[in-house]
């Protein structure tokens, strides 16, 4: 049984223009190519419905969407809006709640795609290798999108920014109880599990680049990213509170860019 990490319904609603505007089309439509209608996509970690919302319209239908999270709020927000395949229709959406860790063999046979957006980074080891073998049994191509990779580039630089981008890394990895997260080590460790299995695997560039229009989305990114290292590295609390001012005066005045890198993955069988 694996112990959720909570996320707020106000933090995915805020985020979801960046994300869509960074998952790798290129290999959402290659995916496409490899699939024939109807679909049945079961989405992992839906939270709101947003991968569902950017994905549907790039593939063909009729569509029928299986979303999959434990927080039945969140799903019950993401069934509510609606999404049109690539042809205009209306999508299907089913729900089901459970925690990923639990995922089992027989629970995606039949997909035709499995999805997943911002997701990998939060699972340990034995839970993206349940995710893994429900793929594998599937036998379905997989796109798993927004994976980060650890690396941030903030103009102008600070000397803080690799102080504080090494703790955030280290409470991504962090353990807790018996659960110890694989972070940005995610998905490195999905992609050698596929092609240990002799499936193909592609893998995309799907960065956030955030500037000035995206200012709300960065004073909470940064907020996020300092609390989780001072959280992991407790003496970087004074530190961390200079930082954030300064970074502050550079957002109010339109001056702050900022590239969280991410990566998408795409494995399909041979």
């Amino acid at each position: 049984m694996s112990t959720v990490i909570p996320v707020s319904a106000d933090w995915l609603t805020l985020r979801e223009s960046a994300d869509a505007d960074s998952r790798s089309r290129l290999l959402a439509l290659r995916a496409g190519r490899m699939l024939r209608p109807p679909l049945v996509v079961h989405d992992l970690g839906s939270g709101t419905g947003s991968m569902v919302r950017w994905c549907a319209p790039l593939l063909p239908g009729p569509q029928t969407w299986v979303l999959h999270d434990w927080n039945e709020a969140l799903l019950d927000h993401a069934a509510r809006a609606s999404a049109r395949d690539r042809d205009g229709a209306t999508v299907t959406m089913r729900t089901r709640i459970g925690e990923l860790g639990d995922l089992r063999e027989n629970d995606l046979v039949g997909a035709s795609l499995v999805t997943a957006s911002a997701l990998l980074d939060v699972l340990t080891a034995g839970e993206v290798g349940a995710i893994v073998a429900a793929c594998l049994a599937a036998a379905a191509p997989v796109l798993l999108a927004l994976s980060v990779t650890g690396r941030v580039t903030i103009d102008p630089v600070d000397a803080g920014d690799r102080v504080f981008e090494a703790a955030f890394n280290d409470h991504q990895r962090r353990t807790g109880g018996d659960r110890t997260l694989l972070g940005p080590d995610a998905a490195p460790a999905v992609a050698e599990l596929f092609r240990s299995a002799g499936w193909s695997v592609r893998v995309d560039e799907s960065s956030w680049r955030l500037d000035a229009r995206s200012r709300a989305l960065i004073e909470e990114w940064i907020d996020g990213w300092l609390g989780a290292g001072v959280a992991q590295r407790p003496a970087l609390g004074e530190w961390a509170t200079e930082y954030a001012r300064a970074r502050s005066a550079q957002i109010a005045a339109d001056g702050l860019r900022v590239v969280v890198h991410h990566v998408d993955l795409l494995a399909w069988p041979p």
